[in-house]
């Protein structure tokens, strides 16, 4: 695991949208696992400006969401799906037809999951996983006690986890208490994570996975067992690291990172 601290959430959001353009233009058949949230529509704008402007190419790329509410139908404002269209899918050039998020409509769920996992599987695992984080500190909808080795699963959703997003929802009680969600164990067998994570309030729980044990109650702490994760943050975020001072030395000095100075 790295960690690259960065000014601003607008430097933090460039950088991550600069390592998935570059990823795409290395390969263009990428397999990409993608977020939601409103730390991700920043990255998606710059993406989708890339593609307007400089030729970012997705028609050969395939995409895997890490989640889905459990009864919202793909068209509901709320659906991550409708998400995706608004703010990626329907501003590049990518085929519908390889963008792929859990059927939360389902009417078996749990076939619906392995059938998921089964698409994953087929189309050669994930290349990389673009990953926010909750204040929980979960990754996906993977909330606390969420096993390390877990797969793609219903997963209930805590009351912190739907405080903090019913408010997107009119009314708010329309929120669901489920979710359909990669498991940890997934979303570590993708070949490079990176982890976007922006502001003061998501400093504690930051702190807790990149430098706290590694713990089902904070699921995204199991990232440090990944081989190639790197975890992109603001300075508001990086608050209560410890590393710091180190972390800014590994963006000053490493070769991956002398093109972003």
């Amino acid at each position: 695991m790295e960690v690259i601290i960065r000014p601003t959430a607008a430097a933090a959001a460039d950088l991550v949208a600069t390592l998935i353009d570059r990823a795409v233009r290395q390969r263009p058949d990428l397999v990409l696992g993608l977020a939601t949230g409103r730390t991700m529509e920043a990255v998606y704008a710059l993406l989708a400006e890339r593609h307007r402007t400089q030729g970012l190419d997705f028609s050969g790329c395939r995409t895997f969401n890490l989640d889905e509410y459990v009864g919202l139908p793909p068209g509901d404002p709320n659906a991550y799906r409708y998400y995706m269209e608004r703010h990626l899918f329907g501003r590049i050039n990518i085929d519908r037809r390889r963008t792929h998020l859990p059927d939360g409509m389902a009417a078996d769920l749990d076939a619906a999951c392995a059938a998921y996992e089964q698409a994953i599987a087929d189309a050669g695992g994930i290349d990389f996983q673009l990953l926010g984080i909750g204040h929980d500190g979960h990754i996906g909808f993977n909330e606390p006690l969420s096993a390390l080795r877990s797969r793609t699963r219903v997963k209930a959703l805590t009351p912190q986890t739907v405080a903090a997003n019913a408010p997107l929802f009119d009314p708010p009680t329309r929120m669901p208490r489920r979710a359909i969600t990669m498991g940890v164990g997934t979303i570590l067998d993708s070949r490079r994570c990176v982890l976007l994570a922006t502001g003061a309030s998501k400093a504690d729980i930051l702190a807790r996975a990149v430098e706290g044990p590694i713990t089902a109650m904070v699921s995204a702490s199991a990232l440090q067992l990944h081989p190639r994760c790197t975890i992109v943050v603001d300075e508001a975020a990086a608050a209560h690291l410890q590393g710091r001072d180190y972390y800014r030395f590994i963006f000053d000095n490493e070769p991956e990172w002398k093109a972003f100075h």
